[in-house]
């Protein structure tokens, strides 16, 4: 049992993350934590920025950094965090993405249909509680917007959390892209909590702005990239086949943690109607399954029988990915049947297998949601005032705008042939 629990974590992006609670150190050093080493951040986008190697374990470690730095400039303003309030809400925001299965979001709902990582963390911390006799008790309070100081919860979740000011930095850091860096020393200096709401003062309105079109920036130039986006539906695809395959009674190969999940079905009504052991099984599997599991069934159903299985993981190996068209509208019915019939004719396919080749769907993305959690600014007369209207630089119009932009996926072989 290691009685040494005062360590310093050297980071790339903020330098020298002190871990001083014992507490902390024990969830960091948790296996499930643990396994956060082995989930990309970004799941596929290094097939399109190299360097987005970077794990989510990095990025839990600095939101922890950043939560410290709030917390101590909130308490210098007169506002009470106690010690015990101080450790919960630095234990929720490390372990606010310890639900995320393989690849981060690419397979959000490709392991358990329609269940959030969100809500697979909430059952994690509810498994932690109970190894740590209840300590985190308040901790899981915070995190489900369930205590009352509300301004808490917004340190971990809101338009300004310390989630997002660190992916944002740490994501533009390892992907090169410059428009994303913002400014989170100068955002934390100036936070502050009015009427138990987090606010920023007003000398911080330029930061903000950054920060919000910063988001933008990141989002279609990194998150939603088309490229991102075609090696996402393709990895989702492979999975979808291999599940497909499994239920029919297709023995595949799979690590132990991907078969459990592979031959059963594991949705929202697996999860509401499972009782403590069921329960209990399925998370025992998930907290084993990373993105190792992924890569090394793909590389071994490469030599499938299945046309459709090896074709798809040949291509996400090589990285021959989807070609992807993105539209403002959606695409026509007879675009897409006819990108359907020239893939099933060059593949020899059915047109049911041809679904997994030939696909459209739509994105959509809003970077600043007007609301409950809209971001104040604090001027010296006490007024709080929404960023929408304390800006006289930032068209809010299109900020808060939810944007959907529809996309076409087909084999790249067939473009010679329309």
């Amino acid at each position: 049992m290691n009685t040494n629990k005062r360590k310093i974590v050297n980071d790339p992006v903020y330098g020298f993350i002190s871990i001083n609670n014992d507490l902390i150190f024990d969830l960091i050093e948790h296996p499930w934590v643990q396994r956060l080493r082995r989930i990309r951040q970004l799941g596929l986008t290094n097939l399109v920025y190299p360097g987005a190697m970077h794990t989510r374990f990095q990025h839990v470690l600095g939101a922890y950094f950043l939560m410290n730095q709030a917390i101590e400039v909130i308490r210098s303003k007169g506002h009470e965090i106690t010690d015990e309030e101080a450790e919960a809400v630095n234990i929720a925001i490390l372990l606010h993405d310890i639900g995320h299965g393989p690849f981060s979001h690419a397979l959000e709902f490709g392991i358990i249909e329609g269940f959030t990582h969100e809500s697979i963390s909430e059952l994690l911390m509810a498994g932690l509680n109970a190894q740590f006799n209840n300590r985190l008790t308040l901790a899981i309070a915070i995190f489900q917007d369930k205590y009352h100081k509300r301004f808490l919860h917004q340190l971990v979740s809101g338009q300004l959390d310390m989630d997002r000011l660190d992916y944002l930095r740490r994501d533009s850091f390892f992907t090169g892209v410059s428009e994303g860096v913002v400014g989170s020393d100068r955002i934390i200096k100036m936070l502050n909590v009015v009427d138990d709401k987090l606010v920023v003062e007003a000398k911080g309105i330029y930061s903000i702005e950054k920060f919000l079109i910063a988001r933008r920036l990141m989002y279609w130039q990194v998150y939603l990239h088309k490229t991102v986006l075609s090696a996402e539906n393709l990895l989702i695809n492979i999975l979808k086949r291999a599940k497909e395959l499994s239920l029919q009674g297709d023995k595949l190969f799979a690590p132990p943690a991907l078969e459990y999940f592979l031959f059963k079905k594991f949705d929202r009504s697996f999860i509401n109607a499972a009782d403590e052991k069921d329960l209990n099984t399925m998370l025992q599997h998930f907290v084993r399954l990373d993105d190792t599991d992924i890569i090394s069934a793909t590389k071994v159903w490469m030599e499938h029988d299945d046309k459709i299985l090896s074709t798809l993981c040949q291509k996400m190996i090589s990285r021959q990915l989807y070609k992807i068209e993105l539209q403002n509208q959606p695409f026509s019915a007879e675009r897409i049947a006819e990108m359907i019939e020239k893939t099933e004719k060059h593949f020899s396919l059915s047109s049911k297998e041809a679904s997994f080749m030939v696909f459209a769907d739509s994105i959509t993305s809003n970077i600043y949601e007007t609301g409950e959690h809209n971001i104040g600014i604090l001027y010296n007369n006490g007024k709080v005032v929404d960023i929408a209207e304390a800006s006289d630089m930032l068209n809010m119009q299109v900020l808060t705008k939810v944007v959907t932009k529809h996309f076409l996926c087909y084999p790249k072989e067939i473009i010679s042939k329309i």
